[in-house]
């Protein structure tokens, strides 16, 4: 068993996360060589593997347990650290935070020649998993370890097809002459080739039966029922292969498993707690879990709340006005969030034009949209001059009656769903309480807005205000200047390299994008405990949701979106914002902002078209041009016809199929397989050859 079940569905003979954490704690005590690279923590780009990492790096810390953070962007990325890591005489435990699950990681290509002393720790919350890392046994197979959400338990026929055709031996070639291609057991050829058996021992491994003449005579004395027939491989491949094949989803939060093996260990505080409900918020926010998902993690943090932060008998839990008690409060709070995008931050009718909700149900891109939105202001009470001041300098009768006012008026516009139960922290008197929204979105902006792009930020009193009230300023990136941090970074190759500092695997643009990647990193990640950067990220944030809504809105009014058969293609090769769209995340945002736009104006469609299997939904294509790198940039998303909820994202084995087909030059860039980067001539073959592919699914 090779598989951690979570705390509650643990036993005696089935250990679960404590126990894990208590092993790496004894192997690094036990090792003979002990530095910070002993223990190494591999971490997506993503908010919640973050917030794991910073809950694990706490929970090592009070065990004085040196380890070290790497970042890691992609395949390519994970493929060079694994080339650097076999190196580390001292490395016992490897740690993959949202990244690892769907590969073979025992395998040669990966872990599997490293030395038997390693153990690796999946924690990913990517979905599907392989699964060779969950179900393999043996001295190699288990040294990795999945922290597993209890999905597992509901795998019975998986785990049953797959051992299986691992472990059981074959039916005779003259029973299966034919076998199809997906077998994983080499078949013979000839009368004259010897053929090899195995069966499995108690202890999972597989030991040899002869070869031979001697293989054909133990063979017969094999129990009958042990032997698979074609029909069994045919329906455990079909099985498995369906499994993999039923698209990408994603499990509980890497936040999430680590809060529960604080929890276990009984060191849970507000910190931990907070970067779990940030970890839970990023996931419902960037439409990767649905709303009832969220609801049932909501739940369990709620009661958290509850227990770590008593409010005085005397103090209100007021949503609308939440305020810290003393210069030292920290405490978290359970707040409504209205889905208008960062309201605490800027006006009201900015937070509820640039809301995705709010587009979708108005129609904002049309001046009719904007007309209905200002005539909703109106209807509520709400002057023009109201509705442009920074929310946090309204009156407050006027955020008091907002809630109100927005539940008795918003239904006849088509907004019934405005609010849904979140959290909100308080930090003293150094800042305003801050929103669990809020803080992903500054979160998220850090990490997506590569270095060294351009983009204009407001400051406040800027608007409206003229020169004596401020005035905008450049964000690039970060708060170091370009030329600081390269300089920093070509010292530090050199002292490694003891060359020039000349990078002979990567070529200077290669290096200069990854050396901006990893500084944008580092900032998000010290933002999660700081609230100085954090607040100030927020600009940042506001200005790439102008971007975004800018974007939007041309490509509808253009009409630049083209439908085929299967999925909606979007190509975006110019304007003043496609440096900022070449990033994933940014293209991925944009898609699920028209997703959330044209839910209810478009018609669901199946992949495969009107006769495709499963349920309608928004199938999107968003391409993006890198004009650096002379590339596209491809994402694939998966709207729901219905908000809140989800769909498996079919356009990871999409895109491998159709760039199989046609032979275009790409890579995936990231550990996401449903995003695509492309060379820029294959790009018109690689989308009609989707379409082929999309119809044959």
């Amino acid at each position: 068993m090779v598989f951690l079940p979570p705390p509650h569905l643990a036993s005696a003979s089935r250990p679960a996360y404590a126990e894990a954490y208590a092993n790496i704690l004894i192997a690094h005590r036990r090792s003979p060589l002990t530095s910070a690279s002993s223990v190494i923590i591999l971490v997506a780009p993503d908010v919640d593997a973050l917030c794991a990492a910073k809950i694990l790096a706490e929970l090592l810390k009070q065990d004085d347990v040196m380890h070290r953070i790497i970042p890691v962007s992609g395949l390519a990325d994970l493929e060079r650290m694994k080339d650097e890591l076999v190196t580390y005489a001292e490395l016992h435990t490897l740690i993959l935070l949202n990244m690892g699950a769907i590969l073979d990681l025992s395998s040669e290509n990966w872990f599997g020649d490293f030395s038997m002393k390693l153990t690796v720790h999946i924690i990913d919350s990517n979905r599907p998993q392989n699964l060779a890392n969950m179900f393999a046994g043996g001295e190699n197979g288990e040294r990795f370890i999945v922290w597993d959400d209890g999905e597992a338990e509901n795998m019975g026929d998986e785990r049953k097809a797959w051992e299986a055709l691992t472990y059981e031996p074959e039916p005779d070639s003259d029973e299966d002459s034919d076998l199809d291609d997906q077998d994983d057991v080499q078949s013979n050829e000839d009368g004259d080739e010897e053929e090899e058996f195995s069966e499995r021992d108690p202890s999972g491994k597989r030991r040899s039966l002869g070869d031979g003449d001697r293989s054909q005579e133990k063979r017969r004395k094999l129990d009958d029922s042990t032997r698979l027939s074609r029909e069994q491989r045919d329906t455990y491949h079909e099985l498995i292969a369906r499994y993999y094949a039923s698209g990408s989803w994603y499990g509980q939060s890497a936040s999430a498993t680590m809060y529960i093996l604080a929890t276990v260990l009984e060191r849970v505080d507000c910190d931990l707690l907070w970067l779990a409900i940030l970890g839970l918020t990023f996931q419902y926010t960037t439409a990767r879990i649905s709303r009832d998902t969220y609801d049932k993690y909501h739940s369990i943090y709620y009661d958290e709340v509850s227990r770590l932060n008593p409010l005085p008998p005397d103090v209100a839990n007021t949503t609308d006005a939440i305020t810290a008690m003393s210069p030292d409060d920290l405490s978290v709070r359970t707040a409504e969030e209205l889905r208008f995008m960062l309201f605490r931050h800027w006006t009201l009718y900015d937070a509820m034009y640039h809301s995705s909700y709010v587009a979708g149900k108005l129609g904002i891109w049309k001046e009719r949209g904007r007309k209905r939105l200002t005539g909703l202001l109106a209807k509520m009470g709400f002057s023009i001059p109201q509705t442009q001041q920074p929310y946090a300098h309204m009156d407050l009768d006027l955020k008091y009656q907002l809630r109100a006012k927005l539940d008795s008026i918003a239904p006849e516009y088509g907004l019934v769903e405005l609010t849904y139960p979140s959290f909100a922290r308080c930090f003293g008197y150094r800042a305003s309480p801050l929103s669990a929204a809020d803080a992903v979105e500054a979160v998220s902006a850090l990490l997506d807005v590569a270095g060294g792009i351009r983009m204009e930020v407001e400051v406040e009193g800027a608007r409206h205000g003229g020169e004596w009230f401020g005035g905008g300023r450049l964000w690039e990136g970060g708060r170091n200047g370009e030329e600081q941090w390269e300089k920093r970074i070509e010292v530090g190759n050199r002292q490694k390299d003891g060359d020039d500092g000349v990078d002979t695997d990567v070529d200077g643009e290669e290096r200069k994008e990854r050396t901006w990647w990893v500084k944008n990193f580092w900032a998000a990640y010290d933002a999660l405990s700081d609230i100085v950067p954090l607040r100030d990220a927020l600009s940042l944030a506001m200005s790439l949701h102008r971007a975004i809504i800018r974007q939007g809105t041309s490509i509808i009014d253009k009409q630049d979106i083209r439908t085929m058969r299967s999925h909606r293609v979007v190509v975006l090769s110019k304007g003043p914002d496609l440096a900022l769209f070449a990033h994933p995340g940014v293209l991925a945002r944009l898609g699920l902002w028209l997703v959330d736009a044209l839910r209810d104006r478009l018609p669901g469609t199946k992949i495969g078209g009107p006769k495709g299997r499963g349920k309608k939904s928004l199938p999107f294509v968003v391409a993006c041009l890198n004009e650096r790198a002379q590339t596209y940039v491809v994402v694939g998303i998966m709207g729901a016809l219905d908000f809140g909820d989800v769909r498996r994202n079919e356009f990871g084995l999409a895109f491998i199929e159709a760039k199989q087909r046609c032979n275009a030059r790409s890579r995936h860039s990231t550990f996401d397989a449903s995003v695509l980067e492309i060379e820029q001539e294959d790009l018109k073959l690689f989308l009609e050859t989707l379409c082929e592919v999309g119809e044959g699914y």
